[in-house]
């Protein structure tokens, strides 16, 4: 019997859902789906320029899943990019250090209820109205 998945921890979520190649239309079957710790492990790499350790270690896991990790992101962004796929960004065995939101109306991300400021772009929301808030992970 495989012993079970840890976790990977994430700091937080991606402001976006996914990308799209640019001058394609977007088809929901030819899409890959990268998950939050394959973003997380790229972001982490080539964004925030950490070693494989330090980044193992932020996400609390060893350095060579690290690398597994690491590696599956790289192999899926390449494989979008050469076949014109979408990346969706979603799921993944991972925990958040807190209860991060993301808001339907103006999609801003904001971690805890309570700290939903009202902005311009999100004019039907109030504090007794919670449908427009959709829990990540």
């Amino acid at each position: 019997m495989p012993r079970p998945f840890r976790n990977r921890k994430i700091i937080n979520p991606p402001q976006m859902n996914g990308f799209k190649p640019f001058g394609m239309p977007f088809c929901e079957n030819k899409s890959i789906k990268l998950h939050f710790d394959e973003y997380e492990s790229i972001k982490m790499i080539n964004y925030q320029n950490l070693s494989q350790d330090e980044a193992a270690e932020q996400m609390n896991i060893s350095r060579p899943t690290f690398t597994r990790v690491y590696n599956t992101a790289l192999k899926k962004i390449a494989k979008a990019f050469v076949e014109c796929l979408s990346i969706e960004i979603e799921g993944g065995n991972v925990e958040f250090e807190k209860d991060w939101f993301k808001c339907k109306k103006c999609f801003k991300l904001f971690e805890g209820i309570e700290n939903h400021i009202k902005c311009k772009n999100c004019t039907s929301f109030n504090n007794n109205e919670l449908k427009n808030l959709n829990k990540i992970n």
